[in-house]
Parts: C-alpha cells; sequence; structure tokens
C-alpha cells in the first residue's frame, strides 16, 4: 500500500518560488578559482576524460559544491548555482569549466552514445513525433520527466529569444498528493511499469521501473511519458491497461498544476542541478532568434553520484549507463 512520504524534498512551487535558499551565487573569488583552473586544463586537444579534481583543483568553491550534493540528496532535492562567467569563454572552454564543476558533485557519464559526455540542448529541427527523436532536440514542450541518472545539470549559455522555461516539480509531493486522493491508482504507480530507452529497436532499448518506489523511508521515482507510451512498440512489451493510462492523466493533472510547480527563467551562467528520483522536470516550447549566435544553447551534464543511495533494484539498472559500470571506471 503506497503510504505519505514528506520531508525536505515535498515542498510545492507557491511556496518556496520567493526563497532565496535554492540559489547559490558564486563569488567573484568562485569566478577568480575557476578561471584559474581553467587556464590550467585549456589545451585544444584535451580529453574531457583526462580532466579530475586534482588537475582542476577549487579549493573554496569545492565545499559549496558538496553542500550542493547534499543538498540534492537529503534536501530539496535542486540547487540553482549562479555566476558562471560563459560570456566571456567560448564554446570549447564553457564545456571544460562545466566539467570540472561537475567533477564536484558526481561522476559523469555519457547520455546516448560513448562520446556525449557533455550534450548540447539545441533544436536540431527533428520530428518530436518520431519514436527514435528525444525531446531536447526540438524545440517543442517537453512533458514532466526525469532523466536516466542521478543528477542532471543544465548550463545556459544562451537563452530562447522566447519562451523555453525550466519547470520542476517535486516528485515526493505530487505523489503524496495520489495516495490522498487515489490510493488505487497510487498502488498503480508503484508497480513494474515498462520504458524505452529510445535507443534503437532492440530488446537493449526497453526496461521495467515502477514510476515510483519507496525503500528506506525514502521515495524514488523514474517517469517520462512518452517513453512509456512508446514502449509497446518493443517485441513482448504489452499495451497499457486503462489503470496505467488514467494513473499518468493523474500524475500529468497534478505535475503541471499552478499547486505544485516552481518556474525558472535561466540566465547565462546559471547552471541547475535536479536529483532525479525526487523531481520532475519539463520546458515550455520556446522560439530561437534567427542568427545562428544568438539561439538558444544549453549544456547537460549526467551524474551519478559515489555514495549509498539506497535505490530499488530497477533503479540501479533503469538508466542508459547501469550506475555499478559508471562508478567503477
Amino acid at each position: 500500500m503506497a503510504r505519505v512520504i514528506g520531508g525536505p524534498a515535498a515542498w510545492r512551487g507557491p511556496e518556496i518560488v520567493d526563497s532565496p535558499e535554492w540559489k547559490i551565487e558564486l563569488t567573484p573569488e568562485h569566478v577568480e578559482e575557476l578561471r584559474a583552473a581553467l587556464r590550467g586544463v585549456d589545451e585544444p586537444d584535451r580529453s574531457l576524460r583526462s580532466i579530475t579534481r586534482e588537475n582542476f583543483p577549487l579549493p573554496t568553491l569545492a565545499p559549496v559544491l558538496a553542500a550542493v550534493q547534499d543538498e540534492l540528496v537529503d534536501g530539496r532535492g535542486f540547487v540553482l548555482l549562479r555566476g558562471v562567467p560563459v560570456e566571456e569563454l567560448t564554446e570549447r572552454q564553457a564545456e571544460l569549466m562545466y566539467w570540472g564543476i561537475g567533477l564536484y558533485v558526481g561522476v559523469p557519464i555519457h547520455q546516448k552514445g560513448e562520446d556525449d559526455l557533455l550534450l548540447h540542448i539545441r533544436d536540431m529541427g527533428l520530428d518530436r513525433n518520431d519514436p527514435l527523436v528525444r525531446g531536447f532536440q526540438t524545440s517543442a514542450r517537453l512533458d514532466y520527466h526525469a532523466d536516466s541518472s542521478d543528477v542532471v545539470g543544465l548550463l545556459c549559455i544562451r537563452p530562447a529569444m522566447r519562451g523555453g522555461v525550466s519547470t520542476i516539480v517535486s516528485a515526493v509531493a505530487v505523489h503524496d498528493e495520489i495516495v490522498r486522493r487515489r490510493p488505487d491508482l497510487a498502488s498503480v504507480l508503484h508497480e513494474r511499469w515498462w520504458h524505452d530507452r529510445r535507443s534503437g529497436d532492440g530488446p537493449e532499448s526497453f526496461f521495467e521501473c515502477p514510476i515510483f518506489a519507496e525503500e528506506g523511508g525514502k521515495l524514488f521515482a523514474h517517469y517520462g511519458r512518452a517513453y512509456i507510451d512508446s514502449a509497446p512498440r518493443g517485441e513482448g512489451v504489452p499495451d497499457l491497461s486503462a489503470a496505467q493510462v488514467e494513473a499518468m492523466d493523474l500524475l500529468d493533472e497534478l505535475d503541471n498544476s499552478p499547486e505544485f510547480v516552481l518556474n525558472m527563467n535561466f540566465a547565462p551562467g546559471d547552471i541547475q542541478f535536479l536529483n532525479n528520483y525526487t523531481i520532475m522536470h519539463a520546458r515550455t516550447d520556446y522560439e530561437d532568434y534567427p542568427e545562428p549566435e544568438r539561439k538558444r544553447d544549453l549544456i547537460r551534464l549526467w551524474l551519478v553520484l559515489d555514495r549509498d543511495l539506497g535505490l530499488p533494484a530497477d533503479f540501479e539498472a533503469g538508466g542508459i549507463t547501469p550506475r555499478s559500470a559508471a562508478l567503477s571506471r
């Protein structure tokens, strides 16, 4: 029987929208430290994996980023870090600096192929309805979902001309409301569901994982309706039941309710870090500037955390890269 979880991760957007506690402003000292660390690794052929904490030292910023990790795991589940000096950097330098920051939060993993440790979120003009196209490759609205990593980081290089607002909700708060309103559907959401990785047409593209699971008194979520809706294309994957559709309809209704949503308008140099197990995120559709050099550009980083999160077994192996494999590298 699903139950109300509560805790610091069960926040509601209107209650915290004006709170300064989830925003961290880099100090001038932090920025100078980042510049100095970048100078030490800014070489044309430098591979990302060759950059480590040891050769990207951040003596005063490191404790701040350690506190970010604690907040992601045991607190609200999200942080907005502001002030990365992207406007003075080339694209390559921004990637190197962001990578160095990310190393102090978690272990980066690839996102589609072995070489995409950093992935630019840009409109590529692809068809959103193609089952092998992932939503971030278009300018269309993205529905609420969680990514396939412990933590997702988004660094804003340039926002869109219009739209492209990042919106987040507490998966814990939404779950608890479903338990109160429809405990029968909450139980359905705790069952195993088929998900589509959209990595191809073979069996490796499909896996089973609950949308919600409780382990050790904590709630874990994994959701992306488009990737559940497309899962029946896989051989042996059954069609969704009426109860499953009704459960997702209620989940989507609450995810999009002003009662729960927190909106974030990114500025250049902002990094949003989210715990994918307790936060669901979405994006409004957007319109770009006509000039290529002004088009919306975010850089995404997927991280696993080198600590015991107490994950349910399905969550350990449900992503694109199993956590154990990532942490053993």
